[in-house]
């Protein structure tokens, strides 16, 4: 215990940086389990997909959008959700979403804004296009 104390006070940002990312951990933690909305595997976005007919929103950039998608998804920038800009979406309340970024870290805040604006059913795609694509699973190209 001692050697610890010693060890704070010879390295005080360190040990001070170390802390924050243990709460950073511990709130994130915390957050993605009490929210309504739920990380899913490709194989569980697949039977979305097919069997109940999940509307797949993509919130990469346009660019990235036309380099490869999953095929029908929707391409609606994360900023425009976060402005509640979601236009035509608005009329798929009911059904099952799935919000796709590029690794599955930026997708969060979107599905969590959707989320509060009303739909029902929304989820992330673990590992996001690269993970979809990783597995060699469909992308379309342009649009």
């Amino acid at each position: 215990m001692q050697d610890i104390m010693e060890f704070v006070r010879d390295h005080l940002v360190l040990s001070l940086a170390w802390v924050a990312l243990l709460i950073a951990v511990i709130v994130t933690t915390f957050k993605s389990s009490f929210s309504k909305v739920r990380e899913i595997t490709r194989g569980e976005a697949t039977r979305l997909i097919n069997k109940e007919d999940a509307l797949v929103v993509d919130v990469r950039p346009r660019e990235e959008f036309r380099k490869g998608h999953i095929t029908n998804s929707v391409n609606v920038l994360a900023a425009d959700i976060k402005n509640n800009n979601v236009g035509e979406l608005t009329k798929h309340k009911a059904r099952p979403v799935v919000v796709v970024c590029a690794n599955g870290v930026n997708a969060r805040a979107s599905a969590e804004a959707l989320n509060k604006a009303g739909f029902e059913n929304v989820s992330i795609l673990k590992e996001g296009i690269a993970g979809w694509s990783g597995e060699n699973l469909p992308l379309a190209r342009g649009k």
